[in-house]
């Protein structure tokens, strides 16, 4: 049995039975047979009934929302913003299809009739994590169905519920065993990425999970799409907008307490400006009110788990004790509540020999260091075995392009960071991945070419 405990009291908010062997078996001939009659559907069709999906999830948005509130501890004053980015990421996708999609031309000749199309993978496993289990399922789970894919759907034990109402909203608009919940040991899920019924595996959480990953594949000629860690740096220059960026930035670092994949957890700023960033920054993390999250006061919840607050805890440790200075008070006020609940953390005096500047933190704390120019910038935020996004504050459209043809990132933000355009790539590089979602470029990813070369 698999149980989910809440962050904010613990309680168990969740308790589902594991499938056994031979459920697992049914769910995958089921996918099998489902794909290869969708396949055959056209495209307007899947779109429509994909649609019909997105609106039956968007309709429950305020009980999922609560719902998801209680397995991981979001505040929920911000929970209903991710179901709306479920509708937007999935009517982009909806959007972008027919093109995407559509046969690629060559171009004409003589007695040939000649193109490509691009043809469904088969069976996608979904394997989605916990900490925004909405968005990140949504970027392979529309694209995946819009191609003409089956999906089979695990998501982290922390929230299993977002599997089973994604399940549910399916059962009332795609047709049966085209898109079902699997409840799942990791060993059970090992055995399924090597499974001869599954054609491609989608995961998305922590460098070690997708390796884990890659080894259950390594005997099968399949792709896996892998999006992990990331230290997402920020580059403050020195003529940047303080009165626009510390805000920025702060809401970058902290909201999700920190639990993002793109969330800023290092900042890197000009020397010119350097002690005024970071006075307004402390000033303005102080703000964050640490509680209950369901309560509307609050906008800082628990981290997911004890033991992730614990991990988080002897990064920031093992950094003052190496020589940094952390800037808020501790315990921070609302942490009496539970060992899930921490309070948000700057620090400064830092420096790469530190874990909590080179490896991925996953909670609400941000290491700031000055570099004396944007040289200095760019090999500090490169230094890093991650690649996912990087953010540049600054007004000057150039310098923010020159930087960013540096960087090595998947993405690269200008005066934003910590979102998602589902009209872009969405890629990582080096320990952050391989492998893109969303935009026209997430269907190939999907999809295989297949050339039709036609003499008349």
């Amino acid at each position: 049995m698999q149980k989910t405990i809440s962050p904010i009291d613990g309680s168990i908010v969740a308790e589902l039975a594991y499938h056994e062997p031979a459920a697992v078996d049914a769910i995958l001939d089921q996918a099998v047979q489902a794909q290869r009659a969708w396949r055959r559907q056209p495209l307007d069709a899947r779109a429509a009934a994909v649609a019909a999906f997105t609106d039956a999830v968007v309709a429950k948005k305020d009980v999922l929302a609560e719902e998801l509130t209680r397995q991981m501890g979001r505040p929920l004053g911000q929970t209903p913003g991710e179901i709306g980015g479920f509708e937007d990421r999935a009517k982009a996708m909806i959007r972008l299809a027919p093109e995407a999609l559509a046969p690629v031309e060559p171009g004409p000749k003589e007695g040939f009739t000649r193109y490509i199309t691009r043809e469904p993978l088969g069976v996608v496993l979904v394997l989605a994590p916990w900490n925004y289990p909405y968005l990140t399922a949504v970027n392979a789970i529309v694209p995946a169905l819009l191609a003409g894919n089956a999906v089979v759907l695990k998501h982290s034990d922390q929230t299993p519920l977002v599997a089973e109402r994604l399940a549910e909203a399916a059962a009332s608009t795609l047709p049966e065993g085209l898109l079902v919940s699997l409840v799942a040991t990791h060993e059970t899920v090992a055995k399924v990425v090597g499974d001869a019924r599954v054609d491609h595996v989608c995961f998305t959480g922590s460098v070690e999970g997708g390796r884990a990953v890659h080894r259950a594949a390594a005997d099968r000629f399949i792709a896996t799409g892998l999006e992990l860690g990331g230290k997402d740096p920020a580059y403050v220059a020195a003529d940047a907008d303080l009165e626009f960026t510390v805000p920025n930035v702060v809401d970058g670092a902290f909201f999700n307490s920190g639990q993002s994949c793109c969330g800023i957890e290092r900042v890197y700023v000009h020397e010119s400006v350097y002690d005024r960033f970071v006075e307004a920054f402390i000033e303005a993390t102080k703000a964050y009110v640490l509680g209950d999250p369901m309560d509307a006061a609050t906008n800082l919840g628990p981290v997911a788990r004890a033991r992730s607050a614990e991990a988080i805890q002897s990064q920031i440790d093992a950094a003052v004790k190496a020589g940094a200075t952390a800037h808020i008070q501790s315990p921070y006020p609302g942490a009496e509540r539970g060992p899930a609940y921490l309070g948000p953390q700057v620090l400064t005096g830092v420096d790469h020999s530190m874990t909590i500047m080179n490896e991925e933190t996953f909670g609400p704390v941000v290491g700031i260091q000055k570099v004396a120019n944007d040289e200095e910038a760019v090999r500090m935020m490169n230094d890093s075995a991650y690649g996912l996004t990087a953010s540049i504050w600054t007004p000057d459209l150039a310098r923010a392009q020159k930087l960013g043809s540096e960087l090595e990132t998947g993405t690269v933000f200008m005066n934003r960071c910590d979102y998602l355009d589902p009209e872009l790539a969405w890629v990582g590089v080096k320990d952050s991945g391989r492998g893109a979602t969303l935009s026209k470029v997430g269907f190939e990813y999907l999809t295989r070419p297949k050339s039709f070369h036609l003499r008349h």
